[in-house]
């Protein structure tokens, strides 16, 4: 077998798989590396895709001409849109999946991607020449080369899983750790520390009494995530919730000095926005109960993941909390939550294409770069395989601004800001998110990834037609007018204002109360007009609606965005000494030194750094 290659992946997870599908794609020789080919994007925690700000990351994927979005649809077997009760830029699509057949379907595409092959060993040693990342060596003796790497490795890195006082090393329960790699990246001067994360108990699905649960079922229709894939054809299923209470925090409070997290046998910084339930206990010491979500793990099993119950304490003591619970007073377990602590690599040391500022063509993707969630680690996934395989060719990189995705904000964060707990993404840390709605990422985003060869001809028509078709329909209804005397009484049946003059059906669109929908069921040729040649007509007609109500704020965030672009075009890497750069305050100094960034723009958005050291900078620059 020839052990030469332009690209190696290393890790087999949701990182792992999009990068080494980007880089086959764009056209790379590429190798990924996995411990268990049978276990291709495991989902080693929920069973879901998507969610709040994590569902816009997926629709990215998905525009860019990544798989996630793909695989999700083969195997949901709930779909449901977060946030629909507020504003558009905060709607996030969200999908329970079978477990099994969505690693199988993960492992059907990568089966069927050309130019890239699977090797199922464990790589043990980073090979570096004059600087540069040229390979990998393995536990089985096997040498492979390459023009660039790109480590993916998870929470294998010297991992180590607790459960009470118990430690077991490991990267994931029954899988082992990945020794070596990390000190064989780090004597180059790459900096990692340890993070800390954890899952909850897996319960028996026939052991549950449900009739003690609220249902909690999935949207109605045909939703998904991709626009190319056809309709969802599992069996859709419901979830449940049920909570704890005042009995069940008593019998984890009482036993608190034998969870890890407590007692000192955790040193590393777990979620903050994903806590175990003692975590929660001693954040919430006034609650008297937290919502627990019963999840299915897929049609055939009888697994079920129980979202919300993320804990390390004893088994014992798991246990006997979850029987306080009515719904759960019989529950079986098939293994209990725990925690697993592993090494990530310092983020601020990567450039904007996740290349190492350390080691050149030496790449970093998803929980190594301390992140956590499976759309977080896909979307650097992409990105990286993207740029492992542009390097290759001598092309510029793929760099993604902040207005221009998720994935951009993501990246420009971690790069810029660094991290000092598992980063998670939140509608809440775009400036930009009425830019960055899950309804527009294929127009933010597939002109781009055709321009690079990841998205196919096939992508980019799709999009094209549906670009025409929302025109058509914006078109339609600023042109067209609607009389008082034709339309007031089904205006005031629901619940808004008549007309005193003839108006244009976008000044109605632009109500609060009414859609889109509402008013093709009282003007004809409005429901004519909507009634497009192209599948998906509902997405398409509500992408039209979004646009016309909302165009002011739209239009004002691109200027606002227009604005920050001036700062992004002024590359200041190379152009100071930040040491010798008095004119600036000490911290500014400090921080700049350390990040040194790209651009004005990165500058600006660095802890520490002032509007006045920027002023500084600019004055200093025009001269």
């Amino acid at each position: 077998m020839d052990f030469k290659y332009d690209v190696i992946v290393i890790g087999g997870g949701h990182a792992g798989c999009e990068a080494a599908c980007a880089s086959a794609n764009i056209g790379a020789r590429t190798l990924l590396v996995t411990m268990d080919m049978n276990k291709i994007a495991q989902m080693s925690c929920n069973p879901a895709v998507g969610g709040i700000a994590k569902g816009q990351i997926v629709r990215e994927i998905d525009a860019l001409g990544g798989q996630m979005a793909l695989v999700t649809d083969a195997t949901a077997i709930q779909f449901r849109m977060l946030n629909k009760g507020k504003g558009p830029a905060v709607w996030s699509p969200r999908a329970q999946c079978d477990r099994e057949k969505f690693m199988w379907e993960w492992r059907r595409v990568i089966d069927r991607t050309p130019n890239l092959d699977i090797w199922q060993d464990q790589a043990e040693e980073l090979i570096v020449e004059n600087g540069q990342a040229v390979g990998v060596k393995t536990i089985w003796g096997v040498e492979i080369r390459a023009k660039a790497v790109v480590i993916t490795a998870g929470t294998f890195l010297n991992g180590l899983m607790h459960i009470g006082n118990h430690k077991v090393p490991g990267g994931r329960c029954a899988e082992p750790a990945t020794y070596h790699l990390t000190e064989s990246i780090t004597r180059w001067g790459i900096r990692s520390e340890r993070m800390k994360t954890g899952t909850p108990v897996r319960l028996d699905k026939r052991s549950i009494h449900f009739e003690d649960t609220e249902v909690q079922p999935g949207d109605e229709g045909n939703q998904q995530f991709s626009y190319m894939a056809p309709h969802r054809r599992l069996k859709q299923l419901p979830c449940w919730t049920c909570y704890t209470n005042s009995r069940v925090h008593d019998i984890l409070k009482a036993d608190i000095a034998n969870s890890p997290l407590y007692n000192g046998q955790i040193q590393s910084t777990g979620p903050r926005y994903c806590p175990s339930i003692e975590t929660k206990l001693v954040t919430f010491p006034d609650r008297d109960q937290h919502p627990l979500f019963i999840e299915p793990e897929g049609e055939d099993t009888n697994e079920i993941y129980l979202n919300g119950f993320s804990s390390s304490m004893p088994m014992e003591t798991q246990l006997r909390a979850l029987h306080e619970i009515p719904a759960l007073r019989e529950a079986k377990i098939y293994r209990p939550g725990y925690a697993i602590e592993y090494d990530y690599f310092d983020p601020t040391q990567l450039n904007h294409s996740l290349e190492s500022k350390v080691i050149e063509g030496l790449y970093f993707a998803g929980q190594v770069n301390g992140t956590t969630g499976y759309e977080e680690a896909g979307g650097q996934g992409l990105v990286a395989g993207v740029n492992a395989a542009l390097k290759c060719a001598g092309s510029e990189p793929l760099v993604m601004g902040r207005d221009e995705s998720y994935i951009g904000v993501l990246i420009d964060d971690l790069t810029t800001k660094g991290v000092d707990e598992p980063y998670r993404m939140f509608t809440s840390r775009a400036e930009y998110r009425i830019l960055l709605r899950q309804d527009d990422a294929d127009a933010r985003l597939t002109e781009k990834a055709y321009q690079l060869g990841l998205a196919k001809r096939e992508r980019l028509d799709w999009w094209l037609e549906k670009k025409e078709n929302i025109r058509k329909i914006i078109e339609f209804c600023d042109q067209t007018s609607v009389k008082p005397k034709d339309i007031n009484s089904a205006l005031e049946a629901i619940g808004t204002t008549p007309l005193r003059m003839g108006c244009k059906i976008s000044d109605l669109i632009g109500r609060p109360q009414v859609s889109i929908k509402q008013l093709a069921e009282i003007i004809p040729e409005l429901k004519e007009a909507l009634d497009t040649p192209q599948n998906r007509k509902e997405e398409i007609a509500e992408a039209a609606e979004i646009r016309i109500k909302y165009k002011g704020y739209i239009e004002r965030e691109k200027i606002v965005a227009d604005k920050m672009h001036r700062l992004e075009d002024i590359r200041i890497k190379g152009r100071f000494k930040y040491s010798e750069l008095h004119e600036i305050s000490t911290e500014g100094r400090q921080k700049l030194e350390h990040i040194d960034p790209d651009t004005l723009g990165q500058a600006s958005r660095i802890p520490g750094v002032s509007p006045s050291d920027i002023n500084v900078m600019l004055v200093l620059l025009g001269r």
